[in-house]
């Protein structure tokens, strides 16, 4: 019975993997149809995984198109050269002038991490300080909790609860790691709209789907006077 479940849970894993390799590759080419024109020196990537071993780890800042400079900043220790710069520190900290001024990059790149720093106060810490470190565009990209499908935990419909009830559910059947605000909090346009509005940036939201679904919500955004579209 132990190998059958181990055999299931490979191939459990290993079906989510593609799906999510698939959105990534997605988000890549909508990424480098967005900076083809643009002169784009140097990228910083937001979240870095330390994970070598996923196909999907890092996979979205290692395929963008026309960048010779990389830098990260993640609160785990990076080891792969293919960073330049980096800096072990959360993105939801006070970042000095310094800081600032080394790790500014013309492009701020962040996927499916702001769901997992914790609350509303966190997330708009992140936002702001990504916009600080942003010389011409920043893109954030997470999944959109009104999808009826949840990639984290691999159960359907129950986040669509409100999030303590979703939280409870979770305790309830042992997924005590994201029944914790601090390690998933899923976001909406909605939610993303109302962390976006204090900063004077112009922006765009886009979207990926599965199963006919929003799936992933990408942000595409600059300093600038303020705009919302949606594609």
């Amino acid at each position: 019975m132990k190998n059958i479940d181990l055999i299931y849970s490979k191939n459990h894993n290993s079906f989510f993997d593609k799906i999510i390799l698939k959105k990534r590759f997605q988000i890549i080419k909508i990424i480098n149809d967005k900076i083809k024109d643009q002169a784009i020196h140097d990228a910083l990537d937001i979240g870095t995984t330390a994970d070598e071993n996923n196909k999907s780890s890092n996979i979205i800042i290692k395929n963008l198109k026309n960048i010779k400079f990389f830098k990260c900043i993640s609160d785990q220790e990076i080891n792969s050269v293919f960073f330049k710069k980096k800096l072990k520190k959360s993105i939801t900290s006070d970042f000095s002038k310094d800081e600032i001024k080394e790790f500014s990059s013309d492009l701020v790149v962040s996927n499916a991490t702001i769901e997992h720093v914790g609350g509303l106060f966190q997330q708009k810490k992140m936002i702001s300080n990504i916009i600080k470190l942003t010389k011409k565009t920043f893109i954030v990209s997470t999944p959109n909790r009104f999808h009826p499908f949840e990639f984290h935990t691999k159960i359907p419909l129950i986040h669509w609860r409100p999030k303590e009830f979703h939280r409870k559910i979770l305790e309830i059947l042992g997924i005590s790691f994201y029944a914790k605000k601090e390690n998933l909090n899923l976001l909406s346009k909605n939610d993303l709209i109302e962390i976006l509005k204090s900063h004077n940036i112009t922006y765009e939201i886009k979207f990926i789907n599965f199963l006919f679904f929003k799936s992933n919500l990408i942000v595409i955004g600059k300093k600038n006077k303020k705009t919302i579209t949606f594609c």
